[in-house]
C-alpha cells in the first residue's frame, strides 16, 4: 500500500481511513476486532472515531467506539503502528460545559478520550463541528497547549464551512498557535458541490489534508440502489431523497459501466475516483463485516484512466445542473 502525507505534515497514513462510528451499534465488539485486524493486515494504519459515537443508540452513553478501539489496541499491542484520530464537540453529559469547544471542555474531553482509548496521546484531534459560542482562538490555544503537553500530535476540523476554516487559519497565524491540518468534509462522486464550491480551493492553497466522510453516498454508490430496486430502511429514505433522481441514475450508470470495463465494483470505482483527486488524502470508509472491508480495499489498487475519470467528472458535474 502506498502511504500518503497527511496534508502538509510529515505524518504518513494509508490512502483509506477506517471509520468506526458503527462499533457498538451495527457491529459488535467481536466483529469490530475482526474488521480492524483485517484493515491492518491489508496495510491500513489510519482509524477515525469520535467521543460521541454512538450516543444516539438506546443504551449507548457515547464513548463506546473509543472504548472498543482502546481494548483492541491493548490486546494487539500495536499502538505505535496506528494513526489514531478522534473528535470532540458533541454533548457528553447533562451539564452546560459537557459539550462545545471551550478550553474547559477540550481539556476534560481529551482526558476522557485518552482513558477510553487506553493511550497517552492522540495523533489527530478534531473539532467535530464548529462552536459559535466559543472564540476560535480559545479553541486553537487549548489545542496548542495539548500539543505542547504531548497529548495530541495534530489538530483537524470536521464539518466546517469555508469561512470558518479560513477564520481558523487566520487566527492561528495571528495568535501563533497550531492550526487545523486536516478537514473532514462530506464529499463523494454523487455529492460534490458542498466541498467544491469553496472548501476545495482553501485546502489546496493551504496544504490541508482532506479525509472525506460518506465517500459512498450512504450506500448509493455501492450498487444497492437501482431504478427498479430500492432498499427499505430509515437510512434508505434519506438516500432516496438526496440521490434518486435522473441525474443520480445517469451518474450511477456511468459508474456501473466503468466497473464493468475495469472488472471491479461500483464501490471500488467510486472510491478510486476520490483517490484520484489530488486534494484528497484518505476517504473514510465504514465496514460492518470483513467482506465489506475487503470490497473497499480493492479501490487502492484500481487506477482509472484519464478518459474514465473525465467521464465521471462530466456526469457528476454539479455546475451544469
Amino acid at each position: 500500500m502506498n502511504y500518503r502525507k497527511l496534508g502538509r505534515t510529515g505524518l504518513k497514513v494509508s490512502p483509506l481511513c477506517l471509520g468506526t462510528m458503527q462499533w457498538g451499534w451495527t457491529a459488535d465488539e467481536e466483529t469490530a476486532f475482526q474488521v480492524m485486524d483485517a484493515f491492518v493486515e491489508g496495510g491500513g494504519n489510519f482509524l477515525d472515531t469520535a467521543d460521541i459515537y454512538s450516543s444516539w443508540v438506546k443504551g449507548n452513553p457515547g464513548g463506546v467506539s473509543e472504548e472498543i478501539i482502546g481494548r483492541w489496541i491493548k490486546a494487539r499491542g500495536n499502538r505505535h503502528q496506528i494513526v489514531l484520530a478522534t473528535k470532540l464537540r458533541g454533548s457528553m453529559g447533562p451539564g452546560p460545559n459537557d459539550q462545545g469547544l471551550s478550553r474547559k471542555h477540550i481539556i476534560d474531553a481529551v482526558e476522557a478520550s485518552l482513558r477510553r482509548l487506553q493511550t497517552d496521546y492522540i495523533d489527530l484531534y478534531q473539532s467535530h463541528y464548529a462552536d459559535e459560542s466559543t472564540p476560535i482562538e480559545e479553541t486553537l490555544r487549548a489545542f496548542d497547549d495539548l500539543q505542547r503537553a504531548g497529548k495530541i500530535r495534530y489538530a483537524g476540523a470536521s464539518n466546517y464551512d469555508a469561512w470558518q476554516l479560513v477564520e481558523s487559519l487566520w487566527k492561528a497565524e495571528t495568535y501563533h498557535t497550531l492550526r487545523y491540518d486536516t478537514l473532514q468534509p462530506f464529499y463523494n462522486l454523487a455529492g460534490r458541490s458542498e466541498f467544491e464550491q469553496g472548501l476545495k480551493a482553501i485546502c489546496e492553497k493551504y496544504g490541508i489534508g482532506v479525509i472525506p466522510y460518506s465517500p459512498l453516498a450512504g450506500g448509493f454508490l455501492t450498487g444497492k440502489y437501482d431504478r427498479d430496486k430500492l432498499p427499505e430502511s430509515e437510512r434508505a429514505e434519506s438516500v432516496k431523497k438526496r440521490y434518486t433522481n435522473e441525474a443520480g441514475w445517469l451518474m450511477l450508470d456511468a459508474v456501473r459501466s466503468i466497473a464493468t470495463e475495469t472488472e471491479s465494483s461500483l464501490t471500488a470505482v467510486s472510491l478510486a475516483w476520490l483517490l484520484a483527486q489530488s486534494v484528497i488524502t484518505a476517504p473514510i470508509i465504514g465496514a460492518n463485516t470483513v467482506e465489506q472491508l475487503q470490497s473497499n480495499l480493492t479501490a487502492v489498487e484500481l487506477k482509472l484512466s484519464p478518459a474514465q475519470l473525465s467521464r465521471l467528472d462530466e456526469v457528476s458535474d454539479w455546475k451544469k445542473s
